[in-house]
């Protein structure tokens, strides 16, 4: 594989970062991990928005204009034969002094590498096991908002899913809510309204999240974000996650208790799977 690396490009074996980087030492950093369909970015500038916010937030460097950055992943794609994947941006603050203080942050590390894509049935939507960690997120708390590197709570709560043989883990926020899924954002049917949870919840703005809203909208279906327990998922009329890699994937059931289906969650899976494949797309959401 190729990896982008700080300018150039170059082998994977030859893409290290030295052991004196904050991303390594803190996970000092932020990262994007973006859909490619047809050589093209979904979503692009959503997830420049996510990361400039981020950037912002941490007071991090970007060493190349996000211009030139969509040009160096155009490039890394061309150059793995890759049209269909996941792009990876990771971005670190760089080396400093040994400590928590990010003064002096020189050499900022921007790492872009390829990922394959899942196998999707078009026609069909994934169905997966879910439980409920007992890890939890804080109500209002600004870094939700962006993918930072340091993320323990999803992988501890992933760690629960892997040992109870999940294929995902809801985190409840400190209040007792559903925040996220670790790699996801949930949603959730009553009645006619297609529900997903606040923002401030502890729920990351997902693009595809975005991109779902955005094709209910479209079909006049009511959406709501609604602070909801576990238990509303179980009353449902069905649930579903929404996911970079995946799409949509239906959540068969929660902590052993299979949930009601509905058929929208297949129609609108294959809605979304349309939209990326659409002739002439520019992968953006309007």
């Amino acid at each position: 594989m190729i990896v982008f690396l700080n300018g150039k490009f170059v082998t994977e074996d030859k893409a290290v970062v030295s052991v004196f980087d904050r991303g390594f030492l803190y996970g000092d950093g932020l990262f994007e991990a973006l859909l490619i369909k047809a050589g093209k970015p979904f979503g692009w500038d959503q997830h420049m928005e996510r990361l400039a916010g981020g950037i912002e937030f941490l007071k991090l460097t970007l060493p190349f204009a996000l211009e030139q950055l969509h040009l160096f992943a155009l490039e890394l794609i061309r150059r793995n034969g890759t049209p269909d994947c996941i792009l990876r941006i990771t971005l670190s603050r760089g080396i400093t002094a040994r400590g928590y203080s990010p003064k002096g942050a020189v050499n900022p590390a921007i790492v872009m590498t390829i990922h394959p894509l899942p196998v999707l049935d078009t026609k069909k939507v994934a169905r997966w096991r879910v439980i409920t960690s007992t890890h939890r997120l804080s109500v209002n708390d600004p870094l939700t908002r962006f993918k930072t590197a340091n993320k323990l709570p999803q992988v501890l709560a992933r760690a629960e899913a892997d040992a109870a043989g999940a294929q995902e883990a809801i985190l409840l926020n400190t209040a007792g809510y559903i925040a996220e899924g670790t790699t996801s954002n949930v949603f959730w049917l009553e009645r006619d309204v297609v529900c997903t949870t606040p923002l401030p919840a502890g729920a990351l703005p997902g693009v595809t999240r975005r991109a779902i809203l955005d094709l209910c909208a479209r079909r006049n279906l009511e959406c709501r974000e609604k602070n909801a327990k576990p238990d509303t998922l179980h009353k449902s009329l069905g649930a579903f996650l929404t996911m970079t890699s995946m799409g949509v994937v239906e959540i068969e059931s929660l902590d052993g208790r299979r949930l009601r289906r509905s058929p929208l969650v297949n129609k609108l899976s294959i809605a979304y799977l349309a939209m990326l494949s659409e002739p002439g797309a520019n992968h953006t959401i309007p």
